[in-house]
């Protein structure tokens, strides 16, 4: 079993809705990761919007809400795997499959 997920150095103190979503990701991680794997680490965590209700993880042949939705982006390394975590604020963080993710909205486009 794999040891206890690492936390990256924080530069600025994360509000505690950020705080939640990396400590639901950071489990996660940790149960993807390979037997004997390094500790998955958090690489980051932000508050964004996403430009859709895809939440930056848009699913083929699915319909998304057209509308800015606040919600977080979570990228925590896991042996060489970057695993790329987005949530509303509203729900709990999903894993986007590899290649699948976007961006979030440009700052321009936040009202």
């Amino acid at each position: 079993r794999p040891p206890a997920p690492s936390a990256a150095k924080e530069t600025m103190p994360m509000n505690a809705d950020l705080h939640a979503m990396t400590q639901a990701a950071l489990p996660d991680a940790l149960r993807r990761a390979a037997p004997g794997a390094t500790a998955p680490t958090l690489l980051s965590a932000e508050r964004v919007t996403w430009p859709d209700g895809s939440l930056g993880c848009p699913m083929p042949g699915r319909m998304y809400t057209m509308a800015l939705v606040p919600g977080y982006r979570i990228r925590i390394q896991s042996g060489t795997e970057l695993l790329d975590y987005h949530a509303s604020t509203r729900g709990q963080p999903l894993l986007c499959p590899p290649g699948q993710a976007t961006g979030p909205a440009p700052r321009s486009a936040v009202y």
